[in-house]
């Protein structure tokens, strides 16, 4: 076997298999393992120098070999590298799968009558691997057609695929929980854990505190302490700000090139913290007072029922 392969093959085929062990075994990570762990290169440094050193070695012993033998024995050796391998199992399972056929100079034995414009037809047997395929297809297809069709224990593939992806949203979902990086302006919910606060307000008073100042109390920027918010409040608003910008021209600009979704939503929340606090020297409040949905909806209803009763009133009044 060996002299069937040249050792330009066989270093190489030998080299790229045990680098292709050592990545699926050693993990590393999304970089590759020789990358991430530098000893696994010069392991396979090692490796292939070796494999080289292998073959250079083998050939020199066979050559010292070949040339103690005298010349008989030479030409039985070069002969024995010359001769072609036969694969004698192999070759019996290649002609039983191949079946019984005619050889050429007898097909004339079996051509059939029919001729189509000098084409002419070959009563030849089929081939065993052709004829088994062939029965096991069969098989297949009644077993599909009762478990599919008939019985209904298994899913359609359409049916199979929306149930899949039914259950890869629930998995997405899931792994969104956890996955804080992954969030959104859709999917932001206000931090409250103390690490979350720490980080978001070093993230403040690196990039905001120019405009804002350090409490809050703004300068450039609007107040942050009062409950005023000329783009909206709440944790979307205010990460959806920061992410996007402010007022185009006079706003603040987008910082989601420079801050990773968890940052924003870090620094959002933080924001929201400083609300009620007394800052040093407080800018005036700016845009519209902003309040909770659920607290706009009960005053809208109150608002409402007031109205009610006022026209309710003047709706006696005319009647007396």
């Amino acid at each position: 076997m060996r002299n069937l392969i040249p050792s330009y093959v066989r270093v190489p085929v030998i080299f790229f298999t045990i680098f292709g062990l050592i990545e699926y075994f050693v993990d590393s990570g999304d970089k590759p393992a020789f990358l991430e762990h530098p000893i696994i290169m010069l392991f396979l440094i090692l490796v292939l120098f070796i494999l080289i050193a292998i073959e250079g070695i083998v050939g020199s012993i066979e050559n010292i070999l070949f040339q103690s033998l005298d010349q008989t024995a030479k030409d039985k050796y070069l002969a024995s590298k010359a001769k072609t391998p036969q694969f004698k199992a192999l070759s019996n399972i290649y002609e039983k799968l191949k079946g019984k056929q005619k050889p050429i100079e007898e097909e004339h034995e079996i051509i059939l009558d029919h001729n189509y414009d000098g084409i002419k037809e070959l009563d030849n047997n089929l081939p065993p691997w052709w004829l088994w395929s062939f029965y096991i297809s069969i098989v297949f297809a009644a077993i599909y057609l009762v478990r599919f069709h008939v019985i209904g224990t298994a899913d359609l593939a359409a049916e199979e695929l929306e149930k899949e992806y039914a259950q890869a949203k629930i998995e997405i979902e899931e792994y969104k929980k956890t996955a804080k990086n992954l969030v959104d302006v859709n999917t932001v919910t206000l931090l409250t854990d103390a690490a979350d606060l720490k980080a978001g307000q070093t993230i403040f008073n690196a990039n905001c505190i120019a405009c804002h100042m350090a409490d809050g109390g703004g300068g450039i920027g609007p107040n942050l302490t009062d409950k005023h918010w000329i783009l909206g409040g709440g944790i979307k608003n205010v990460f959806h700000t920061i992410s996007e910008g402010g007022r185009s021209g006079k706003g603040m600009i987008s910082w989601k090139n420079d801050l990773k979704p968890i940052e924003m939503a870090q620094v959002a929340s933080y924001v929201l913290s400083l609300q009620g606090t007394t800052p040093a020297n407080p800018k005036e409040a700016e845009g519209d007072l902003w309040q909770p949905v659920g607290t706009e909806d009960q005053n809208s209803n109150d608002t409402k029922t007031e109205n009610e009763t006022i026209e309710v009133e003047n709706t006696v009044t005319v009647i007396d």
